[in-house]
């Protein structure tokens, strides 16, 4: 009861709020990495698309009350990745009050990640999220879906969700590389034409999080 009491004051806040922050996981997966990413996301938005996101990005934990601060958390990584039974039930429960996870595979963590996944959601299939979803409609066109931003194993960029009652609320993006993106232009010298498609869709999805 403690816990449903604890769920509803905090639900509503996920509704006002507009700051984001990153997840910081266990398993010995880096979830630091791309530590330019996220702050240049936010300025970005808040240039572009009206928000008022704090540029300090925090950084929250799975199995913290914290969570329900945030109506978007990132996450990403190259390696392993472990909840614990803790943090299992609190991004359940945060993911089904009306909070949104994005997940970008920087190379290496999709095995982790997709097992971590199963756990949350015993009972829901991580479905590919198709290139006519509004995620990638507005505020920017991405008619083809997910854009290609690094090159790892010449695959095509792959986008995959969870969805409850048709709301996306878990979004995971592999071999595409979102956050490699994001980054300062001097970490990966990524064109501008490359980098200003990373960070439009970035602003997509923290749109479809802030609106749904």
């Amino acid at each position: 009861m403690k816990k449903l009491l604890t769920l509803l004051l905090l639900a509503p806040a996920l509704l006002l709020a507009q700051d984001i922050a990153v997840l910081k996981y266990s398993g010995g997966g880096d979830w630091y990495g791309n530590p330019t990413s996220v702050p240049n996301l936010a300025k970005f938005c808040n240039q572009n698309i009206s928000t008022r996101i704090n540029t300090k990005i925090a950084t929250v934990e799975p199995g913290s009350p914290d969570l329900f601060s945030y109506p978007f958390i990132h996450m990403t990584g190259h390696g392993n990745v472990v909840f614990s039974d803790n943090d299992i039930a609190n991004l359940r429960n945060y993911l089904t009050s009306g909070g949104f996870l994005h997940i970008d595979d920087n190379y290496g963590m999709d095995q982790y990640i997709r097992r971590e996944i199963k756990r949350i959601f015993p009972d829901k299939e991580l479905l590919p999220v198709p290139s006519s979803h509004e995620i990638f409609k507005g505020p920017f066109n991405f008619p083809n879906g997910l854009p290609k931003i690094h090159e790892h194993d010449n695959k095509q960029p792959q986008a995959f969700g969870i969805f409850i009652e048709g709301r996306l609320v878990l979004l995971y993006t592999v071999e595409t590389d979102l956050g490699d993106g994001w980054e300062d232009p001097e970490v990966h010298n990524d064109p501008k034409e490359v980098r200003d498609k990373a960070l439009k869709m970035g602003a997509n999805i923290v749109n479809y999080a802030f609106n749904n």
